[in-house]
């Protein structure tokens, strides 16, 4: 961009509002700034689009709310977000519940959590709603910057890190979990053995086999669960029916 900002809070002028907060111990409010210097004439003047001096513009985007120079990339302000948002916007809707931008295929079709862009990503615990890094919308509805979320699975890790329900379709793996558990039998003492299971996709109580390479939820058949009790052998089993 051909123009630099001045800080309204130390006077102080910075290529970008990231520069500033690198090197400051505070950080720039971009809806406060009020002046510009012009790249290429060095005049100091009001924000607007272009040099009042030498025509020059600034940016091929430019939002007079934000203060916002870029080139183009289909950018569009969303008023009830309070910021700009990388468009096109017609491929964008504002959730009101989550109060988030999201794209237009997950309207009607998410899981809302109530201002869920406000929570910092709980993979790098940083900003989700002003980030530039694109934000995942996991089945449960919670947020995770995109690069966290591919982090995740190349560790092999598969659930929410907030709720721990599954983040993708694990049916394929369930299926060959059954396969691996028919094949592997537990040695004969823990035989009949139940335990007590909460499922963290279904949320349901249920009473599951025990077997150490997982305990099935009877009823969505996930093994994403946590026992919830002690080993019941058999005959403890009948007395508590």
């Amino acid at each position: 961009m051909f123009l630099i900002f001045k800080a309204p809070c130390c006077e102080k002028f910075y290529v970008c509002r990231l520069c500033h907060d690198d090197l400051e111990n505070h950080e720039l409010d971009r809806f406060k700034v009020a002046e510009v210097q012009c790249a290429k004439c060095k005049t100091v003047q009001q924000v607007q689009r272009s040099c009042e001096s030498c025509a020059t513009v600034f940016g091929d985007y430019y939002c007079s709310i934000c203060h916002l120079y870029d080139i183009d990339k289909k950018q569009y302000h969303c008023s009830a977000c309070g910021i700009c948002r990388i468009g096109p916007k017609e491929m964008f809707f504002h959730c009101s519940k989550c109060n988030f931008c999201l794209a237009i295929h997950l309207r009607g079709n998410h899981k809302c959590v109530e201002n869920v862009s406000r929570q910092n990503c709980p993979v790098c615990l940083e900003d989700i709603h002003t980030s530039r890094i694109e934000a995942q919308v996991l089945p449960c509805g919670h947020l995770l910057h995109n690069t966290c979320r591919q982090l995740l699975f190349n560790k092999g890790a598969y659930r929410c890190p907030l709720c721990m329900q599954s983040a993708v379709d694990m049916t394929k793996y369930w299926e060959e979990l059954d396969a691996e558990i028919a094949e592997t039998p537990m040695p004969t003492e823990y035989h009949g053995m139940t335990v007590r299971v909460l499922c963290n996709d279904c949320h349901h109580h249920s009473i599951a086999p025990f077997h150490v390479l997982g305990m099935k939820c009877i009823d969505c058949g996930s093994y994403n669960t946590a026992q919830d009790g002690g080993l019941v052998a058999p005959q403890q089993q009948e007395q508590q029916q």
